[in-house]
């Protein structure tokens, strides 16, 4: 992707320092190479924070682990609130950078960090305070609601760290300094994996806290993640830089901005409720199957990562484009972007296919639930071509500010057609689980075509934010 006369290595070089280069100018490839490279490390390492906490708390047992996964069930809807406002922000920020107006794109920061506190912090102390009771709602054990309220406080409590987290890598995503919210994640992650299991198993100087470990350790990683985003943005080495001039509230700017990321939020719930209906689907056939597609899932969604970033790279490029009055750049940027997610996803989804069972053997020595492992694997991955186009013109379609597309698209092809074809697939039709696994493909493959024909009409160009 990358220009042959830089120097594959160079671009890397860059692409991971930061670049200073206007995106809404010169090499389509290279913007797209020096956008996505930082971007696709940053949606890895978002997936980082749970794996590591299930890593350490699985050694003190199957109560501690229940406890992780319970509280995460339940900071679902603050992950949808956050991807959400980081929607709303990246499209408003991006556009400001391509119509080369510095100063209102610093004001809309500060307008988009103000909601973030506004709808953060009642959450983080609503759930501080209620900590127990939700424990209880979603059925922990008396293990965990004696032991377990401890992490489930903090995790809860630190949810403003979240929203902040999401949203202002969003802005800086959205001005072209990906490279930055990948360091402030590198920053985080390294934070939380030393600091987990000193706090958890009391290494050294440090406490034994047990599960509450994990908890503090990964608030700890967050916040000092959110610190270090600040001093960057008041540095102001990339594309922004917020000075005190710009430190007041604009009611219009903030309503434009709530406006999109309300679409955004109901977007982001619509795609994460679907997977919560299909696991409890499948798990009406045994503990094998869910099992099965638990890690296959797994093992798909850490393959779609790198896609995020291609989309989060479309995302800006459309925005600025937009911003600086070259729609067909942002389209041609798209194109491109979901060509190269097709050669990616592509040969991902035909290794899948084809080493399935050694793949999900390494996870499982059941037979029974791997069986149901590599039939998901397979049947999902088939679909791995469209879903390429899907998630970059997705993303394309929020980057230009039109986030009520995408949001009926996900209505649609999820909850009108997804959920109750894996019901009638499974149960009526009596194909069990893979009538399930078949529905994720239909569905996706539904969504990708319906995307195609929409972007093709054009009217995302005509959005005003």
């Amino acid at each position: 992707m990358a220009d042959t006369s830089q120097g594959l290595w160079a671009s890397v070089k860059e692409a991971l320092q930061g670049s200073h280069q206007d995106y809404t100018e010169g090499s389509l490839r290279r913007s797209i190479f020096l956008l996505s490279v930082p971007m696709v490390l940053e949606t890895v390492l978002e997936s980082v924070f749970a794996v590591v906490d299930v890593f350490v708390v699985g050694r003190l047992g199957a109560d501690a682990v229940a406890t992780v996964g319970l509280t995460e069930a339940l900071i679902t809807i603050i992950y949808a609130v956050a991807m959400g406002l980081s929607i709303g922000a990246t499209a408003m920020v991006a556009r400001r950078i391509g119509e080369k107006d510095k100063e209102q794109a610093a004001r809309t920061a500060v307008q988009a960090i103000g909601l973030g506190l506004l709808l953060g912090l009642p959450i983080s102390i609503a759930g501080a305070l209620f900590a127990r009771p939700l424990l209880e709602l979603m059925g922990g054990s008396p293990w965990v609601l004696e032991h377990g309220v401890g992490y489930t406080q903090v995790m809860l409590a630190s949810m403003v760290s979240v929203v902040l987290l999401f949203l202002i890598n969003a802005i800086f995503r959205g001005a072209g300094d990906a490279a930055i919210s990948m360091r402030v994640l590198w920053l985080a992650n390294l934070l939380n994996i030393i600091l987990a299991p000193c706090l958890v198993f009391g290494w050294g100087p440090f406490p034994e806290l047990g599960v509450l470990g994990a908890g503090v350790a990964t608030t700890l990683g967050r916040s000092a993640g959110v610190l270090f985003q600040l001093f960057w943005l008041v540095r102001g080495s990339g594309h922004l830089r917020l000075r005190w001039e710009h430190l007041r509230l604009e009611p219009r700017t903030m309503l434009t901005m709530l406006r999109l990321s309300g679409l955004g939020m109901l977007q982001a719930f619509v795609g994460m409720s679907s997977w919560v209906v299909l696991v409890r689907i499948v798990s009406t056939f045994g503990s094998a199957a869910t099992a099965g597609y638990t890690i296959a899932m797994r093992i798909i969604i850490f393959a779609l990562l790198p896609s995020w970033g291609l989309g989060n790279a479309a995302a800006t490029l459309v925005g600025q484009s937009l911003g600086a009055k070259k729609p067909e750049r942002g389209e041609q940027a798209v194109w491109t972007a979901a060509r190269y997610n097709v050669v990616f996803l592509g040969s991902i989804g035909l290794l899948f296919i084809l080493v399935a069972k050694p793949l999900i053997g390494a996870f499982t020595q059941d037979a029974e639930a791997a069986a149901y492992g590599v039939e998901c694997l397979r049947i999902v991955s088939a679909g791995f071509l469209f879903y390429a186009f899907g998630m970059v013109l997705e993303q394309a379609f929020n980057g230009a500010g039109d986030t009520l597309t995408p949001t009926l698209i996900n209505l649609g092809c999820f909850w009108v057609l997804e959920l109750p074809l894996a019901w009638v697939l499974a149960n009526t039709l009596q194909m069990g689980p893979t009538g399930a696994f078949l529905s994720i493909t239909v569905s996706y493959c539904i969504l990708a075509v319906v995307s195609v024909w929409l972007f093709r009409q054009g009217k995302w160009k005509l959005r005003v934010v």
